[in-house]
């Protein structure tokens, strides 16, 4: 056993059983408590800290449950040897949970199935929570899947690579985005949201449709709205496509224009488009077309069948557990492509 000693601050608002946990899960996950090392006996821990014995009973058996330690009757806890079949800690950070996020989430969790043990949490894109996340679950889990999603301004970001450089590198696998000016070997399955929908409606193409104008309906306050948009106007300028933005569906739809819509396709601005197209009598897949950002099942219902642009959800949720049952850290770019449908 290396040099190992318990330190309790009687003083800190958390709760000396935590203490206790934190301490003795990273002790064991850096190699200070090797696999076989005995743990202080109950009696010798509680007068060499001065804390009661239940409180050590107490921090023993939750590491007993999560399968650090191992308890041998009449001689102690030893470490356990956590290279067996033990069931992996995963804990999941996710910006929303929206339906794109259980795809992942239920794809990540049928594939690692009884191999992890998962716990959800959603920070609802505040810097503020996700630090709270961190200060409360820091190593207490062996794998930390985070969507990164945060606001863009230059001190916010710089904050996020901060708070998400608390994480170790073996431990971190960000999922969505790749945070720029992150350092360092962990896991990332990632869009590229200029790239991608440049690529997406490239795959849309045919002699037909070179020479209809696009309409794109976004709300100001989207997240990536700019680095999309950047995208949809190198696609334009390259194959001479009139394009036009927009936050909402115009008055006047003429025949031949295609409609992108950014924003999730069960949203207002997809029911408003199509209530207009339908009042000027116009039919959509044929007089006016229909493009909407992110895929999930319901678009084959919607609108008869509703034409997508979007990354792989369940290529992400799927490499993601691979990367842990593996624990091979890696950075993949995620399939992205249009599905065609009725709309388009």
């Amino acid at each position: 056993m290396m040099e190992f000693t318990v330190k309790i601050d009687v003083g800190s608002k958390e709760p000396i059983y935590k203490q206790l946990l934190a301490q003795f899960e990273r002790a064991v996950r850096d190699g200070r408590l090797a696999v076989g090392d005995q743990l202080p006996s109950m009696n010798d821990l509680a007068a060499s800290t001065g804390i009661s014995k239940e409180t050590v009973k107490k921090a023993y058996g939750i590491l007993g449950k999560r399968g650090l330690v191992v308890p041998k009757q009449g001689k102690g806890f030893y470490v356990a040897d956590l290279s067996s079949d033990r069931r992996q800690q995963v804990l999941v950070l996710f910006d929303k949970f929206s339906v794109y996020k259980q795809i992942i989430f239920n794809t990540l969790a049928e594939r690692l199935g009884d191999h992890a043990e998962l716990t959800i949490l959603t920070h609802n894109q505040s810097l503020d929570l996700f630090t709270y996340y961190l200060d409360t679950n820091l190593d207490r889990f062996d794998y930390y899947v985070v969507t990164p999603h945060f606001p863009l301004d230059e001190e916010s970001q710089a904050r996020a690579v901060k708070q998400i450089a608390r994480i170790p590198n073996r431990k971190l696998v960000m999922l969505d985005r790749l945070q720029p000016g992150y350092p360092g070997h962990y896991g990332a399955i990632y869009q590229d949201f200029e790239n991608d929908i440049y690529y997406g409606l490239t795959q849309g193409l045919d002699g037909r449709r070179h020479g209809s104008n696009l309409k794109v309906i976004t709300l100001p306050q989207s997240l990536y709205g700019a680095s999309i948009r950047k995208g949809v106007e190198r696609f334009c300028t390259e194959h001479a496509i009139p394009v036009e933005f927009l936050t909402a569906a115009p008055e006047q739809i003429s025949r031949g224009t295609t409609f992108l819509v950014l924003n999730s396709q069960l949203d207002e601005g997809l029911v408003d488009l199509a209530r207009r197209i339908d009042a000027l009598g116009l039919k959509i897949g044929t007089d006016v077309r229909i493009i909407s950002y992110n895929e999930s099942d319901m678009n084959e219902i919607v609108l008869n069948g509703l034409t997508t642009v979007s990354t792989d959800w369940r290529q992400m949720g799927r490499l993601a557990a691979d990367m842990i049952l593996e624990r091979r850290l890696s950075k993949v770019h995620c399939d992205f492509r249009m599905i065609r449908r009725n709309t388009f």
